[in-house]
């Protein structure tokens, strides 16, 4: 069996499902769980090689902050990009020149997961689930195959173990609604430190930091599911691990 990759939190500069959620306005609302949004003949299939990141922005409400990101997305040729703390209420969508953001959250403007994509990929998205504001998952039409994205955002260190298997539960429950010949991307902001200790072919030796509880969490998560640590496994500055 082919391993699939986990993308833990890095810097760009280089469950349950909701019921029907408010949402701001000019923001388009949708039933946040996995279903075309658009004819599935018509999604376009993606062939090419994507770049693809991820990125803890802090919130989106500022003013002028998604320019920033659209124009950093270019700068660095990115065509997804993964949000955490988005900030937005609800869940949904928007389309913002030529760029799409699909969000996931709650009632309040805390935490929040997105991601963000460009007009190259718009058009390949097959369906999206919300899973909660710490979990959100986009299915995308590719050739062969089609390949999914998980977008996380877990708990704090100071928060309780019952939010942190709550977040792991979302986590499972994403999984499981994706074909297990389709390429799985889980990436975002673990708030975990896996160490540079290699565990078999889950971590590799170029992690952060110590391994600590919430390290040692996701690492056991990752042995059960069959996924690795894909930015540990390869030489980078710590400000992008």
């Amino acid at each position: 069996m082919s391993r699939q990759k986990i993308k833990s939190k890095n810097d760009v500069k280089e469950g349950s499902c909701f019921k029907s959620i408010p949402v701001s306005s000019g923001r388009e609302s949708y039933v946040p769980q996995v279903t075309p949004d658009r004819h599935q003949a018509t999604a376009r299939k993606m062939k090419d090689k994507l770049n693809i990141a991820t990125w803890n922005i802090r919130t989106l409400l500022q003013k002028g902050k998604l320019e920033n990101i659209k124009q950093e997305m270019e700068r660095m040729k990115l065509n997804i990009l993964g949000l955490s703390e988005v900030r937005w209420k609800g869940a949904g969508k928007i389309t913002s020149g030529g760029h799409e953001i699909i969000y996931s959250g709650g009632t309040e403007s805390e935490k929040i997961v997105g991601i963000i994509v460009d007009q190259t990929v718009t058009k390949a998205i097959k369906g999206y689930w919300a899973l909660s504001d710490r979990v959100l998952l986009v299915k995308i039409a590719g050739k062969p195959v089609d390949f999914n994205i998980i977008q996380v955002y877990a708990p704090t260190a100071n928060s309780n173990d019952e939010d942190l298997d709550k977040f792991y539960n979302e986590l499972d429950t994403a999984k499981t609604q994706c074909k297990s010949q389709d390429p799985l991307i889980i990436m975002g902001d673990f708030s975990a430190k896996v160490g540079t200790e290699k565990v078999d072919d889950i971590v590799g030796k170029h992690g952060l930091g110590i391994r600590n509880e919430r390290g040692k969490k996701l690492i056991e998560w990752c042995q059960t599911n069959n996924i690795m640590v894909g930015n540990t496994w390869f030489q980078q500055p710590p400000r992008r691990k």
